[in-house]
């Protein structure tokens, strides 16, 4: 596509709204659009590629453009990163631009790890103690790539290749996920919500990772179910469905905004059996109320999110270092509440979609470590049983970018024994 002046006027404009980082991303650059109704669906798509790619590309970008301005991390995104040949841009470029961008596409020295991968130190020291140096420039390399669109077929409605069939009818391409037996890839990001599978219900936007989360809550028809941090229900609606909408499913969150957006999905669901409810904490009444009577408790805790860099690149400028005691000291105070719950034989499955040791492993031990009654289940041979083949050893699941090409995400399922 050829450039205009104008896209990267705009392009620059959105980037600068987008460092200030005072809301996520995504909807910062909705908001953005708003307040420009006359731009084409062209120009959109490619200042929010721009937007996007340069918070990806950040730490290297700004590496090589030392004054951080806007404009340059914009021009070195296109330049650098997506090596447009400056020829192709020398009528857009002043002569200090045209100048700086020949003298950093001419000196690409190596550049230390956590800049070439853009990730902040703290981020990067913790990945490097947990993974060899060669894995980790893998992972680093995958979390610079954007997420692939992922759809979770209902199955109460509807098959996986009926869905395929009906997508590929419309021209969309798309294939079965790898993993997810619920799962469909689609090769692009086409607007879906018009389109009759979506308005039916019939499929859900979903990652494959948080599919297999759902799948490693092995929820039953007839159980009672709790999605303990329910946010917008997309891990309620999955387990609503591989409980066939019978049973009860509780989906529990303290934002009613969170809960009010999933009442439209949830119709579209066709399910019988969720029940959706508002609570002030961890320690509600409500919650209290199911102690000892629950078979399954999903527990997807508030988290960093640095598993979901490829989706959210803000979250690695936005996030700090500080917050991630905040967060492990909260993720163990709703484990502990959670745990109440399940009555003896019930399970625990405690979920984090971030690659940090201390909102996992460090996590799952300390509650067990107080609490002889419950016992690890192996979550990689659930998975395994269930005919996804995954070849990591457990207990523990690990779903990783680089390797699953997921977003990232921890998985441990607890058992309560007496």
């Amino acid at each position: 596509m050829d450039l205009k002046s104008s896209q990267i006027s705009a392009a620059t404009d959105a980037v600068r709204t987008l460092l200030r980082f005072e809301h996520p991303a995504d909807s910062v650059l909705r908001g953005w659009f708003r307040e420009h109704p006359a731009m084409g669906a062209r120009d959109r798509a490619f200042i929010a590629e721009t937007a996007f790619g340069v918070l990806r590309h950040l730490r290297r970008l700004q590496h090589l453009a030392p004054d951080r301005a806007p404009r340059k991390l914009v021009l070195g995104w296109l330049a650098i990163v997506q090596k447009r040949a400056l020829r192709s841009m020398e009528e857009l470029l002043s002569r200090e631009e045209a100048e700086w961008l020949g003298s950093v596409k001419a000196d690409q020295e190596a550049l230390p790890p956590a800049v070439a991968m853009s990730l902040p130190d703290w981020i990067y020291d913790r990945l490097a103690a947990r993974f060899p140096a060669e894995e980790l420039a893998v992972l680093g390399r995958s979390m610079l790539e954007p997420a692939p669109l992922d759809l979770r077929v209902n199955t109460l409605l509807t098959k996986r290749e009926d869905a395929l069939a009906a997508l590929r009818a419309s021209e969309i391409e798309a294939r079965p996920c790898s993993l997810s037996p619920a799962g469909i890839r689609l090769k692009d990001k086409p607007q879906l919500e018009k389109h009759a599978l979506f308005v039916g219900g019939h499929v859900e936007v979903q990652d494959e990772g948080s599919q297999l989360v759902a799948m490693l809550v092995d929820a039953r028809r007839g159980q009672m179910v709790v999605d303990f941090c329910a946010g917008a229900g997309g891990k309620t609606l999955a387990l609503g469905a591989l409980m066939h909408s019978a049973g009860r499913l509780y989906a529990f969150d303290t934002s009613e905004r969170r809960l009010t957006n999933l009442k439209p999905r949830l119709k579209r669901s066709g399910l019988s059996n969720v029940h959706p409810q508002l609570i002030d904490s961890e320690n509600d009444i409500r919650v209290k109320r199911l102690a000892g009577k629950i078979d399954r408790v999903l527990v997807d805790a508030p988290c960093s999110g640095t598993g979901t860099l490829r989706r959210n690149p803000d979250i690695k400028w936005r996030q700090q270092e500080t917050a991630i005691a905040e967060l492990s000291a909260k993720q163990r105070s709703i484990l502990s509440a959670a745990a109440r719950l399940p009555k003896i034989g019930g399970r625990l499955i405690y979920a984090t979609c971030s690659l940090l040791a201390e909102e996992n492993e460090a996590v799952v031990e300390a509650f067990l470590a107080e609490r002889p009654n419950w016992t690890v289940v192996d979550a990689a041979e659930m998975l395994r049983q269930a005919g996804v083949p995954f070849a990591e050893v457990g207990p523990y699941v690990h779903l990783l970018p680089h390797r699953d090409d997921t977003d990232g995400f921890f998985v441990a399922v607890l058992e309560r024994t007496a």
